[in-house]
């Protein structure tokens, strides 16, 4: 990994010479790929999330939102308080170090702020996961079985022990692909001193995040059996390894 900077007048970019040593503003566009029939999808979700084809291959590339009543007022918008304070500086720093300890997440690329006054926004560019689907999904279709609860715990464990702590720790971001599974949108997260408060606090998010998509469909009983249970065996038995 070589992280390079490159600032102008309005905003910098931090990016993975290793990866693209090219990124550029129009990266950070959705219409610049759009116009060159690179943009293959976009929601328009909280998230702003684009998958764009690139030099450095199919990437993901989201745009900085809040959510909740703040939106209504601040929308895509932040307070600035430095450049290494920005939630793209952050979380691609965040991403590199995950990246260090060889936890699976996605690779960063680059990440970007543009200001304006006493205020910034944000993008980041990640390599999208190839043939990837969420544990939300999975959900949908009448999953997961015991099998992979099991293993969502033991992924999850795998963060913990290192110390990562997931700001919003849920169905959506994890991610099931033919390569293993993966966490995806570490936006505001950080890393933690070990400790059983966060951890279980994280686990209870994962917790109402299933319950809220219908995990327990058949009972709260068969939910504790089929699903829970096993993503805590995993979880437990991955903590102590």
């Amino acid at each position: 990994m070589h992280e390079q900077l490159r600032q102008d007048a309005k905003g910098a970019i931090l990016f993975d010479a290793t990866v693209s040593p090219q990124v550029a503003s129009p990266w950070f566009d959705a219409d610049h790929w759009r116009g060159q029939g690179a943009l293959s999808t976009q929601s328009g979700g909280r998230g702003g999330v684009a998958i764009i084809h690139t030099p450095a291959g199919e990437c993901v590339l989201r745009h900085y939102r809040r959510g909740g009543l703040v939106a209504r007022l601040m929308g895509d918008r932040y307070l600035w308080t430095g450049a290494d304070r920005t939630r793209s500086f952050r979380e691609f720093r965040l991403l590199q170090a995950m990246a260090k300890l060889a936890l699976p997440v996605p690779q960063v690329v680059a990440a970007q702020y543009r200001r304006a006054g006493l205020y910034y926004q944000a993008d980041l560019i990640t390599r999208r996961i190839a043939d990837a689907h969420t544990l939300a999904e999975s959900l949908a279709q009448g999953g997961p079985d015991a099998e992979l609860a099991q293993e969502v715990g033991a992924l999850v464990a795998r963060f913990h022990r290192a110390g990562v702590w997931h700001a919003d720790l849920n169905a959506h971001n994890v991610l099931i692909s033919p390569a293993g599974l993966y966490l995806v949108d570490f936006d505001r997260g950080r890393m933690r001193a070990p400790a059983p408060g966060w951890r279980m606090a994280n686990l209870q998010r994962l917790r109402r995040s299933l319950l809220k998509l219908g995990a327990a469909a058949k009972g709260e009983a068969v939910f504790e059996q089929a699903i829970w249970m096993p993503l805590m065996d995993g979880y437990e038995e991955t903590l102590g390894a």
